[in-house]
């Protein structure tokens, strides 16, 4: 079990929002469902892990990965956000863990920051995350101040990942399956942008448009790098994709071009497509440890 577990929960969370968009209610539930039930389970696990291995929330790479905590509940959040008790339950879980989290890793990214890579954009996402929470509670000022903070730490983040490429492009963090969250944090910052307008603050649609573009640009070289490096898929890279579909529905609901559902809708299925393959390797992980484990 690693700090960044509850990609899992991001990852089902987006894939089971985006299903809902395009009207595939029963998919979308069993999705929730799981996304549900895998919320508590990986708290008691990674809480278990975290007290056997003696990990240090000091550690850039521990508190960076813990953000995926943060960005599931906020997930969790806008999927069950008809429901208010829930709403403000997940949204309270996810600002006290980017509370704690937030600080220790401003403090030590810049000194981190020769070591950088796409995971490191979990902050970002994170921050987005609680901007789409704050919107649907309409909390307006509070949902602006935590997408201006997101979109800025994702300048930054982007910008250390940048240098990191320049200087040392063969180095193995670059090509992880967090890669992708290079393109997750600008879609993110989309859907933020979108809730915060259906909160009542109109006039954003230029930033939500010019948020889609980048995560856009950065679909061909992320594939390109793929491809060229053999990077496989995990749970940090399905939730980008499932983000993308939810975002890209998002411009359609905001522009009505229906060229854009058909965008959306294709990166769905990619995402779903992505969603099995990853969990049944994981399940067939999970058996061949409990094989060794056998006496």
């Amino acid at each position: 079990m690693k700090p960044d577990a509850f990609a899992a929960v991001m990852a089902t969370g987006i894939v089971s929002i985006a299903a809902a968009d395009h009207g595939y209610r029963i998919v979308s539930q069993i999705l929730l469902v799981i996304a549900v039930v895998a919320l508590p389970v990986l708290v008691v696990l990674v809480a278990t892990s975290w007290r056997r291995e003696a990990w240090q929330i000091t550690d850039l790479d521990v508190a960076l990965g813990l953000f995926t905590y943060v960005a599931a509940c906020a997930v969790l959040a806008a999927r069950l956000a008809e429901y208010h008790i829930v709403l403000l339950v997940l949204a309270g879980m996810a600002l006290q863990g980017w509370l704690s989290l937030a600080p220790v890793v401003a403090r030590r990214m810049w000194r981190g920051r020769a070591r950088a890579h796409g995971g490191w954009e979990l902050a970002s996402v994170a921050t987005s995350g609680l901007a789409i929470v704050s919107a649907d509670l309409k909390i307006v000022f509070l949902a602006m101040l935590f997408w201006g903070l997101g979109i800025g730490v994702y300048l930054v983040m982007t910008g250390f990942v940048l240098w990191c490429a320049v200087h040392e492009p063969d180095a193995p963090e670059l090509a992880r399956p967090h890669m992708w969250i290079l393109m997750g944090g600008a879609a993110i910052a989309t859907l933020a942008g979108d809730h915060i307008d259906k909160a009542g603050l109109e006039g954003i649609w230029p930033v939500t448009v010019v948020t889609w573009i980048v995560a856009t640009v950065w679909i061909p070289p992320l594939v390109y790098v793929a491809v060229r490096r053999g990077v496989g898929i995990s749970w940090p890279a399905v939730f980008p994709l499932g983000m993308y579909s939810s975002a890209t529905f998002a411009m359609f609901v905001e522009t009505g071009w229906r060229w854009f559902t058909a965008v959306s809708l294709t990166f769905f299925w990619i995402a779903l497509a992505a969603w099995v393959s990853v969990t049944i390797q994981s399940l067939l992980r999970f058996r061949r440890s409990r094989a060794v484990d056998s006496p």
